[in-house]
């Protein structure tokens, strides 16, 4: 699993990384905890959670 860094990163550690798991759920992680919490979204709570922001 690949883990990504949002193009909105600005340098100063305070990033989300996303990573897809599988065709149906995504990852998301704050960059500072690589092994700390994790949220998961299926692929519609995931497109949701984007129109949203």
């Amino acid at each position: 699993m690949k883990w990504r860094k949002s193009s909105y990163s600005n340098g100063s550690y305070a990033c989300v990384e996303v990573a897809f798991r599988d065709l149906n759920t995504v990852l998301t992680r704050d960059s500072k905890q690589g092994e700390g919490p994790r949220l998961r979204f299926d692929r519609r709570d995931w497109a949701a959670f984007l129109r949203s922001v």
